[in-house]
């Protein structure tokens, strides 16, 4: 298996012209085989396709307008039509689990107060140290 991943290398080499002469006679060797004749003409259809220029496609009248009224017409996935609470209580209600889990819960751990978000990480636990100095 590997043989022939590296026989395919030495002809991709050889079709850009970038093989070592030392390999050159493996190269031709394995253009002698169907299966090196195949791969040959596939790396020259890769690169031709890659060298052509863009096809233009032509869009049919009325496309975007169209394609516009489907979109529309489609469900949107994971929206939640906007609601008003009903009263100040269901909206402080909606965000208690969030107030009552504090910056802890972010992954702050310790913070140095107030104005620090968690983005500025966890104080050193100091503790430690002043035992040691003890």
């Amino acid at each position: 298996m590997e043989t022939n991943k590296k026989i395919r290398e030495y002809i991709s080499a050889f079709a850009d012209g970038e093989l070592p002469d030392a390999d050159l006679e493996l190269a031709l060797a394995a253009l002698r085989e169907a299966d090196g004749r195949q791969t040959w003409d596939l790396y020259h259809r890769i690169g031709d396709a890659l060298r052509a220029e863009p096809l233009e496609a032509e869009l049919s009248p009325g496309f975007a307008l169209r394609l516009a009224d489907r979109l529309a017409a489609e469900a949107t996935p994971l929206r939640r039509p906007p609601t008003r609470p009903a009263t100040a209580a269901d909206a402080l209600a909606a965000i208690a689990p969030a107030v009552t889990a504090g910056p802890e819960s972010l992954g702050g751990g310790k913070m140095a107060g107030p104005g620090v978000t968690p983005r500025d990480g966890p104080l050193p636990d100091t503790a430690a140290a002043a035992v040691k100095r003890l």
